[in-house]
C-alpha cells in the first residue's frame, strides 16, 4: 500500500543531522515522502525540507523524544494524518558520549540507555504497529559491536541490544510483509564520530579498512535505501556497512 498519492512514505528519525540527513536526502530523491524528525535542531529540519519541497519533493519536519512513549504516539500520528501512511521507519536517533568502563558516569549511561535502547524500543514498537504491508524497518547498530575498541563500551552495549531487539521483531512480524534490519556502520564522518577525536586518531580510523577512507554518510544512505526498497529478501539481519573493516 501507498499514500493517497502513490508515493511511499518514510520517517526518518534523527534526520536532522549526519547520517539521517543523507538518508532523508537519498529517499527524497527516490520519491518518497520524508517526515524528518528532529530532537533538538528544529532549524536544520526545517531547511531540509524547504530543499525537498524546492526540488518538488514532499517533506514535514517533527519533533519529539524519540524516548517519549506519547510524544513518539503523536508524531506517528501526525505523520500519518499529513502524508496517509508510513512505510519505512529509519531509526538512526543516538548520542555516543565515549569512556572507560571503570570510571564512565552513570548519569551519562542512563543517558545513553534512554537515547539508544529505550528510545529504538519505543519507536520499534510504534512501526511495528502502523508500517503498511511492504514496508521496512531499519535501526541503527555499530560495527563497533565486532572491532570492540575501548571506550566504546557504553555505546557497544546499547547498540548490541538494539541488533537483538531488531532481529526478534523481524521474525515477530511473521507474514505481515515487512522487513526488520539494522545497518552497523564502521567510521562515519559524522559530526557524532569526529566530535572529541584528534587528527592522528581520526587518520588511523581512516586506514582501518581495505579502502583506507572514512566511510561518509552518503555511503551508508544508498544501503538504507535498498533495505527500505528493493532488498525485499534481506530480514532479520545486521547489514556491517564498513568497507570491509574486520
Amino acid at each position: 500500500m501507498t499514500n493517497r498519492n502513490n508515493t511511499r512514505v518514510a520517517l526518518v528519525t534523527g534526520g536532522s543531522g549526519g547520517i539521517g540527513e543523507a538518508v532523508v536526502q537519498k529517499l527524497a530523491s527516490e520519491g518518497y515522502a520524508v517526515a524528518v524528525h528532529y530532537a533538538g535542531n528544529q532549524a536544520k529540519a526545517d531547511t531540509l525540507v524547504e530543499e525537498i519541497t524546492a526540488a518538488d519533493g514532499t517533506a514535514i519536519a517533527v519533533g519529539a523524544d524519540v524516548a517519549d512513549e506519547t510524544a513518539m504516539q503523536a508524531l506517528f500520528d501526525q505523520v500519518e494524518d499529513t502524508l496517509g501512511g508510513i512505510d519505512v521507519v529509519v531509526n538512526t536517533a543516538g548520542i555516543m558520549p565515549l569512556g572507560p568502563i571503570a570510571d564512565y558516569d552513570l548519569e551519562t549511561f542512563d543517558r545513553v540507555i534512554r537515547t539508544n535502547v529505550r528510545g529504538t524500543f519505543v519507536v520499534s514498537q510504534q512501526a511495528a504497529r502502523r508500517v503498511r504491508s511492504g514496508g521496512a524497518i531499519i535501526n541503527f547498530s555499530t560495527s563497533v559491536t565486532r572491532t570492540q575498541f575501548p571506550s566504546y563500551g557504553p555505546y557497544v552495549a546499547s547498540k548490541a541490544a538494539v541488533e537483538g531487539l531488531t532481529l526478534i521483531l523481524a521474525r515477530e512480524l511473521h507474514g505481515k510483509d515487512i522487513t526488520v534490519n539494522a545497518v552497523a556502520p564502521g567510521p562515519t564522518a559524522t559530526p557524532l564520530f569526529l566530535d572529541g577525536k584528534d587528527a592522528q586518531t581520526i587518520e588511523k580510523l581512516s586506514k582501518a579498512a581495505p579502502l583506507e577512507r572514512l566511510g561518509q554518510p552518503g555511503d551508508i544512505a544508498e544501503t538504507v535505501a535498498f533495505l527500505a526498497g528493493p532488498g525485499r529478501w534481506v530480514n532479520g539481519q545486521t547489514l556491517f556497512t564498513n568497507g570491509g573493516l574486520a
